[in-house]
């Protein structure tokens, strides 16, 4: 389970493309997600070896500046209850406002790491300005520019330390997460598996305010079932309690094995459930996607294909996840749903032999051997699957900085077609033999 960091501070002081910077380079090590809404307010990050999910908590609230001034107390309390480490950002262009102090004050009253990152320096007068931020009294200060980067590799170095080392939580039970938007269907959808209203169901969205464990064991499956808060776009989440809720979602989902990811099938597989689903994937989390209310739905004999097929367009490349069309209402495919979680909790801690490993891949990578790069040819000798918690494969070669990413997607494709990881993201390093 990996460590949560929020940013906060006052608008228009450079949070949000700090934030997409962070954001990016995650995305620069894996491989870039094309169709991930760029108005997110939670990612997955990492430095140094070390992952983080961040938190932006910036443009929740609208109104005036007075209704902000007090809406914005409860954001930061908010973020100090429940993340590691805190970066407040201030603008060095309009110096100290009230509204900081105002944050600072909340800050230093509190018991989290707190890094003071002074944005938009990118010249020495600038640098000589930020010193005033002293007076905040939160300590040292980080000079920075979200814009071209300079200085944030000083300020993560600094929070890094500070962070707790990702422990997996070890439960003899598997850990499956109902996630996705609100409104979903998501407490009924576990209140229809268990049998009985444990959960409150409205119309309302956003019922559901909190992360709820709730253990299964019936039809000969045995798992802990999460029902979490839903996920919404940064613009829709106004209230306090649905910024907490959606905070301790991103917790579930990275405290759980498996993510079902379910939405409504009136509205579609939108951008914001693409989202959930890449930060399911960011974290090595198995996925089954569950299409619900689908009884809603006029149907013609291609339904089921067609709608499958956009959503596979939409996650692109990693299609082969589970795709269940189901209706909590009608109770249609739920157990389907079950023993697909439960096939995909399987397929995410398999271990493969080595032998059998490269018995099978090798004579594949004979016959199809990576690209000459730059007049050098690569030889793969050895495959192994490294002893982590899910598939990660290291390929021993000659030259490992030549092999190319689109040769590690057709290395991903053969450890498919040859053995079963549906719906778990599978991770391939190259090393030097």
């Amino acid at each position: 389970m990996g460590a949560i960091v929020a940013i906060v501070g006052r608008p228009n002081v450079g949070k949000s493309t700090f934030f997409n910077r962070l954001i990016q380079r995650r995305e620069a090590i894996v491989d870039a997600v094309s169709g991930v809404t760029r108005d997110r307010h939670y990612g997955k990050s990492d430095w140094n070896g070390k992952d983080f999910s961040l938190i932006d908590t910036g443009g929740y609230v609208v109104g005036s500046d007075d209704i902000f001034e007090k809406e914005i107390d409860k954001q930061v309390e908010l973020a100090i209850e429940e993340a590691d480490a805190i970066i407040f950002m201030v603008d060095v262009e309009s110096g100290i406002t009230g509204m900081d102090e105002d944050v600072a004050q909340l800050l230093r009253r509190s018991k989290k790491p707190v890094f003071l990152a002074v944005n938009k320096v990118d010249n020495a007068k600038r640098a000589e300005n930020a010193v005033e931020f002293y007076s905040l009294g939160l300590g040292e200060y980080y000079n920075l520019s979200s814009i071209n980067g300079s200085g944030t590799g000083e300020l993560l170095d600094a929070l890094v330390k500070v962070l707790p080392d990702s422990v997996e939580v070890d439960d003899e039970l598997p850990r499956f997460a109902v996630v996705g938007r609100p409104n979903a269907g998501k407490s009924s959808f576990i209140n229809a598996l268990i049998g009985e209203d444990r959960y409150i169901v409205t119309d309302i969205a956003g019922t559901t305010r909190d992360s709820i464990d709730t253990r299964y064991n019936r039809f000969g499956f045995e798992f802990n079932l999460v029902d979490t808060a839903g996920i919404r776009r940064k613009a829709k989440v106004k209230e306090d309690l649905e910024f907490y809720s959606v905070m301790r979602s991103v917790r579930a989902i990275e405290h759980c094995d498996v993510c079902l990811v379910i939405f409504d099938a009136s509205r579609g597989f939108d951008g914001q459930v693409e989202n959930i689903f890449w930060l399911a994937h960011r974290n090595n989390k198995g996925i089954v996607i569950l299409v619900n209310k689908w009884d809603l739905i006029e149907k013609d004999t291609n339904a089921v294909k067609e709608y499958t097929r956009k959503i596979k367009q939409a996650i692109e490349p990693f299609t082969d996840v589970p795709i269940i069309f189901i209706s909590v209402h009608t109770k249609q495919r739920l157990l389907k749903a079950i023993e697909t979680a439960v096939e995909v909790y399987e397929n995410r801690s398999k271990r493969i032999p080595t032998r059998k490993l490269n018995d099978v891949l090798l004579p594949i990578i004979e016959h199809t051997p990576p690209p000459a790069w730059k007049g050098k040819y690569v030889k793969i000798k050895f495959i192994t699957q490294l002893p982590t918690s899910y598939p990660q494969f290291a390929f021993f070669c000659n030259l490992p900085q030549y092999i190319r990413d689109p040769y590690k997607r057709f290395l991903e494709n053969k450890l498919r077609e040859n053995f079963d990881f549906t719906g778990v993201p599978v991770t391939i390093y190259m090393r030097k033999k």
